[in-house]
Protein backbone atom coordinates (compact mmCIF):
# COMPACT_ATOMS: atom_id res chain seq x y z
CA UNK A 1 0.00 0.00 0.00
CA UNK A 2 0.98 3.46 -0.65
CA UNK A 3 1.57 6.91 1.23
CA UNK A 4 -1.40 8.26 -1.10
CA UNK A 5 -3.62 4.85 -0.87
CA UNK A 6 -3.42 4.68 2.74
CA UNK A 7 -4.86 8.20 3.26
CA UNK A 8 -8.70 7.34 3.36
CA UNK A 9 -7.89 4.89 6.11
CA UNK A 10 -5.35 6.90 7.77
CA UNK A 11 -7.40 9.38 8.50
CA UNK A 12 -9.11 8.25 11.53
CA UNK A 13 -5.86 6.27 12.63
CA UNK A 14 -3.05 7.77 13.80
CA UNK A 15 -0.53 5.26 14.14
CA UNK A 16 -1.27 4.06 10.37
CA UNK A 17 -1.05 7.89 9.08
CA UNK A 18 2.12 8.58 11.36
CA UNK A 19 3.62 4.58 10.73
CA UNK A 20 3.21 5.86 6.57
CA UNK A 21 4.96 8.58 7.05
CA UNK A 22 7.85 7.43 9.27
CA UNK A 23 8.40 4.09 6.39
CA UNK A 24 8.38 6.73 3.89
CA UNK A 25 10.97 9.06 5.76
CA UNK A 26 13.01 5.76 6.65
CA UNK A 27 13.17 4.45 2.91
CA UNK A 28 14.32 8.24 1.95
CA UNK A 29 17.36 8.05 4.16
CA UNK A 30 18.44 4.61 3.83
CA UNK A 31 18.36 5.17 -0.14
CA UNK A 32 20.29 8.22 0.52
CA UNK A 33 22.28 7.25 2.80
CA UNK A 34 23.43 4.00 0.27
CA UNK A 35 25.31 6.41 -1.83
CA UNK A 36 27.41 8.66 0.67
CA UNK A 37 30.78 7.35 0.60
CA UNK A 38 32.50 10.51 2.45
CA UNK A 39 35.65 8.22 2.75
CA UNK A 40 36.42 8.12 -1.15
CA UNK A 41 39.51 9.59 -2.19
CA UNK A 42 36.86 11.54 -4.93
CA UNK A 43 35.26 13.06 -2.33
CA UNK A 44 38.40 13.88 0.40
CA UNK A 45 40.02 15.14 -2.91
CA UNK A 46 37.61 18.18 -3.59
CA UNK A 47 38.00 21.72 -2.09
CA UNK A 48 35.64 22.40 0.66
CA UNK A 49 35.04 25.58 2.70
CA UNK A 50 36.19 25.71 6.05
CA UNK A 51 32.47 26.29 7.12
CA UNK A 52 31.06 22.90 6.24
CA UNK A 53 30.46 21.16 9.53
CA UNK A 54 32.64 17.73 10.39
CA UNK A 55 30.90 14.77 8.76
CA UNK A 56 30.17 13.34 12.16
CA UNK A 57 27.43 16.10 12.01
CA UNK A 58 25.62 15.35 9.53
CA UNK A 59 23.86 12.03 11.10
CA UNK A 60 22.85 13.28 13.95
CA UNK A 61 21.21 16.61 11.84
CA UNK A 62 19.45 14.69 9.39
CA UNK A 63 18.30 12.11 12.18
CA UNK A 64 16.11 14.82 13.94
CA UNK A 65 15.09 16.44 10.39
CA UNK A 66 14.07 13.16 9.03
CA UNK A 67 11.98 12.48 12.32
CA UNK A 68 10.54 15.78 11.98
CA UNK A 69 9.56 15.38 8.44
CA UNK A 70 7.86 12.21 9.82
CA UNK A 71 5.76 14.00 12.49
CA UNK A 72 4.79 16.69 10.37
CA UNK A 73 3.66 14.37 7.08
CA UNK A 74 1.81 12.26 9.86
CA UNK A 75 0.13 14.93 11.50
CA UNK A 76 -0.83 17.40 8.24
CA UNK A 77 -2.22 14.03 6.85
CA UNK A 78 -4.85 13.78 9.50
CA UNK A 79 -6.03 17.44 8.78
CA UNK A 80 -7.09 17.67 5.12
CA UNK A 81 -10.58 17.99 4.51
CA UNK A 82 -10.80 15.22 1.47
CA UNK A 83 -9.43 12.76 -0.21
CA UNK A 84 -8.38 14.73 -2.59
CA UNK A 85 -6.04 17.38 -0.45
CA UNK A 86 -5.11 14.32 1.09
CA UNK A 87 -3.36 12.53 -2.10
CA UNK A 88 -2.19 15.98 -2.81
CA UNK A 89 -0.14 15.93 0.44
CA UNK A 90 1.03 12.99 0.34
CA UNK A 91 1.60 13.33 -3.53
CA UNK A 92 3.95 17.00 -2.56
CA UNK A 93 5.92 14.68 0.24
CA UNK A 94 6.46 12.18 -2.31
CA UNK A 95 7.95 14.15 -4.67
CA UNK A 96 9.73 15.61 -1.93
CA UNK A 97 11.45 12.63 -0.23
CA UNK A 98 12.68 11.00 -3.82
CA UNK A 99 14.35 14.86 -4.70
CA UNK A 100 15.88 14.48 -0.95
CA UNK A 101 17.46 10.75 -1.53
CA UNK A 102 18.12 11.77 -5.28
CA UNK A 103 20.45 14.18 -4.28
CA UNK A 104 23.11 12.01 -2.23
CA UNK A 105 22.80 9.69 -6.27
CA UNK A 106 23.30 13.00 -7.91
CA UNK A 107 26.02 14.38 -5.71
CA UNK A 108 28.19 10.97 -5.07
CA UNK A 109 27.12 8.14 -7.07
CA UNK A 110 28.00 10.48 -9.85
CA UNK A 111 30.92 11.99 -8.56
CA UNK A 112 28.99 15.65 -9.80
CA UNK A 113 28.58 18.59 -7.36
CA UNK A 114 27.24 20.22 -10.24
CA UNK A 115 24.76 17.44 -10.32
CA UNK A 116 24.22 17.75 -6.84
CA UNK A 117 23.46 21.14 -6.79
CA UNK A 118 20.58 21.41 -9.58
CA UNK A 119 19.07 18.61 -7.45
CA UNK A 120 19.05 20.46 -4.31
CA UNK A 121 17.81 23.41 -5.82
CA UNK A 122 14.77 21.76 -6.77
CA UNK A 123 14.28 19.97 -3.58
CA UNK A 124 14.38 23.68 -1.92
CA UNK A 125 11.73 24.46 -4.49
CA UNK A 126 10.22 21.22 -3.69
CA UNK A 127 10.33 21.93 0.08
CA UNK A 128 9.02 25.65 -0.05
CA UNK A 129 5.90 23.75 -2.10
CA UNK A 130 5.44 21.12 0.82
CA UNK A 131 5.39 24.11 3.19
CA UNK A 132 3.14 26.29 1.61
CA UNK A 133 0.49 23.10 1.01
CA UNK A 134 1.17 21.71 4.73
CA UNK A 135 0.41 25.37 5.98
CA UNK A 136 -2.68 24.87 4.65
CA UNK A 137 -3.89 21.88 6.57
CA UNK A 138 -2.22 22.40 9.38
CA UNK A 139 0.29 25.53 10.71
CA UNK A 140 2.13 23.52 13.14
CA UNK A 141 2.93 20.64 10.81
CA UNK A 142 3.97 23.50 8.59
CA UNK A 143 6.52 24.86 11.80
CA UNK A 144 8.33 21.61 11.91
CA UNK A 145 8.91 21.39 8.85
CA UNK A 146 10.98 24.70 8.55
CA UNK A 147 14.28 23.48 9.93
CA UNK A 148 14.03 20.96 7.42
CA UNK A 149 13.71 24.02 5.09
CA UNK A 150 16.63 25.73 6.81
CA UNK A 151 19.36 22.98 6.14
CA UNK A 152 18.57 22.04 2.89
CA UNK A 153 18.79 26.14 2.34
CA UNK A 154 22.20 25.84 3.87
CA UNK A 155 23.08 21.89 2.36
CA UNK A 156 22.45 24.53 -1.21
CA UNK A 157 25.02 26.82 -0.33
CA UNK A 158 27.43 24.18 1.05
CA UNK A 159 26.83 22.17 -2.44
CA UNK A 160 27.45 25.62 -4.97
CA UNK A 161 30.40 26.02 -3.33
CA UNK A 162 31.65 22.94 -3.51
CA UNK A 163 30.90 22.81 -6.91
CA UNK A 164 32.43 26.39 -7.43
CA UNK A 165 35.64 25.23 -5.95
CA UNK A 166 35.76 22.23 -8.21
CA UNK A 167 34.83 22.92 -11.41
CA UNK A 168 34.15 20.53 -13.52
CA UNK A 169 34.78 17.85 -10.93
CA UNK A 170 33.57 14.23 -11.90
CA UNK A 171 35.75 10.66 -11.19
CA UNK A 172 37.56 9.76 -14.13
CA UNK A 173 35.21 7.25 -16.60
CA UNK A 174 35.88 3.78 -16.29
CA UNK A 175 38.70 2.43 -19.05
CA UNK A 176 36.96 0.82 -21.61
CA UNK A 177 38.82 -1.91 -23.20
CA UNK A 178 38.75 -3.35 -27.12
CA UNK A 179 36.97 -6.60 -27.17
CA UNK A 180 39.70 -8.76 -28.47
CA UNK A 181 39.81 -9.70 -32.45
CA UNK A 182 38.17 -12.39 -33.32
CA UNK A 183 38.90 -14.66 -36.48
CA UNK A 184 36.42 -12.70 -38.10
CA UNK A 185 38.09 -9.51 -37.32
CA UNK A 186 41.40 -8.33 -38.57
CA UNK A 187 43.78 -6.03 -35.84
CA UNK A 188 44.09 -2.16 -37.29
Amino acid sequence: MSLISEHADARGRPWLRYGAATAAVTATALAGTRAIDTDSTWYTSLRKPSWQPPPQAFGPVWTALYATIAYAGGRALGTTRDRRQGVRLAASLAVNLTLNAGWSRLFFARRSPEAGLAGTVLLDLSTAELINRTARHDRTAALALMPYAAWCAFATALNASIARRNPGTRAAPAVRRSPRPTCRQRPQ
